[in-house]
């Protein structure tokens, strides 16, 4: 068998060397690193991670709790575009992912913090937080380390990333409003997650400030089944008067309310109106392509790995709490470029 003494006498370093490079130790210069890791390819040398892990009481493994059902999320590109992110990074530092799938929250948070407790991870990365959030007070009481993708509601001391939903969901909405809508259809997501909430209160904000009334029977939390979508979308274009855009939470929704209108017999933007939210990749591919909100979600899945390594090897994280940019991307469904 290949062992340390090999690897080093090829990559011409110490035994000890060697194991720092494959702990990933800040100490190791970069070029020393990829000089260890070609000779250990070079000689199908594989790291008995089972075995350091015991040494090091650490599983080298990090937790990923998806916040919804497993088939919600995989169904959702916004899930398999940030597990991508993380992905990457922790393929960098080689860390292995471990998957949280239950199908309700008391299930989910019971076993997020199992995998912590019985050291199968080293922390977890928490996605979509909801408003009253068990599992993270937990987290925060017994000090297990873990990073949010989101906001979480009321706590200021966490490691989090997240994009500005309220302020995005303004400027689509306001978008909307200066294009001459003021009967806007709001489809949104469940309203125990803090994302959805603030994508309302960014709603809000828009409509109030050109002075338009937030009416109740124009809005909508749906609980991310597709059918919904449509549903909902047939059941508001039948409201006196009906509105006159959409602005969805995901642009998932998208597919129903295209539907929806089609089967009213009106034109999407001649008649309706759409805004979405994340830029999915099929968002472009829609009749008409759909206007939405572009986040980094890829950016936000390496960021949250990236901080949640340097918090496991001891790093300072500044600033513990990082919001990145999002981008109103206007095409043809709003109407706008007709114009």
């Amino acid at each position: 068998m290949v062992t340390i003494k090999d690897v080093a006498r090829v990559a011409k370093v110490s035994p000890s060397t060697v194991s720092r490079v494959i702990s990933d130790h800040k100490s190791i210069s970069e070029s020393t690193k990829e000089r260890v890791r070609l000779a250990m390819q070079e000689l199908g040398y594989h790291p008995n991670y089972i075995a350091r892990s015991l040494i090091k009481c650490s599983s080298h493994a990090l937790g990923l709790i998806l916040s919804r059902s497993t088939e919600s999320a995989f169904s959702n590109p916004f899930f398999s575009e940030i597990l991508r992110g993380i992905g990457k990074v922790a393929q960098k530092h080689q860390y292995t992912l471990a998957l949280a799938t239950a199908e309700n929250y008391k299930d989910e948070a019971k076993q997020g913090l199992q995998m912590v407790m019985e050291r199968r991870v080293d922390g977890l990365i928490l996605l979509a937080p909801r408003v009253n959030d068990d599992l993270i007070r937990e987290l925060s009481r017994n000090n297990y380390p873990f990073v949010v993708v989101g906001r979480v509601n009321g706590m200021q001391h966490h490691y989090a990333v997240n994009n500005d939903n309220i302020q995005a969901a303004y400027t689509a909405v306001r978008h909307l409003l200066n294009l001459g809508h003021r009967r806007i259809a709001f489809l949104n997501g469940p309203s125990e997650y803090t994302f959805c909430q603030d994508r309302y209160q960014g709603y809000c904000m828009a409509l109030q400030e050109f002075g338009v009334a937030v009416d109740p029977r124009y809005v909508r939390n749906l609980e991310n089944h597709h059918e919904d979508d449509y549903r909902m979308g047939k059941e508001l274009l039948k409201q006196k008067p009906r509105p006159t855009a959409f602005f969805l939470t995901d642009d998932l929704m998208a597919i129903g309310v295209y539907r929806a209108v089609k089967e009213e017999n009106l034109r999407i933007p001649q008649d309706v109106a759409v805004v979405g939210f994340n830029d999915d990749a099929f968002a472009n591919l829609l009749d008409p392509p759909l206007t939405t909100v572009q986040i980094p979600i890829y950016e936000m899945g390496k960021t949250a790995a990236e901080m949640m390594i340097a918090v496991l090897h001891g790093k300072e994280v500044t600033p513990p709490q990082k919001i990145l940019s999002s981008e109103l991307i206007i095409r043809e469904s709003c109407g706008a470029k007709a114009r």
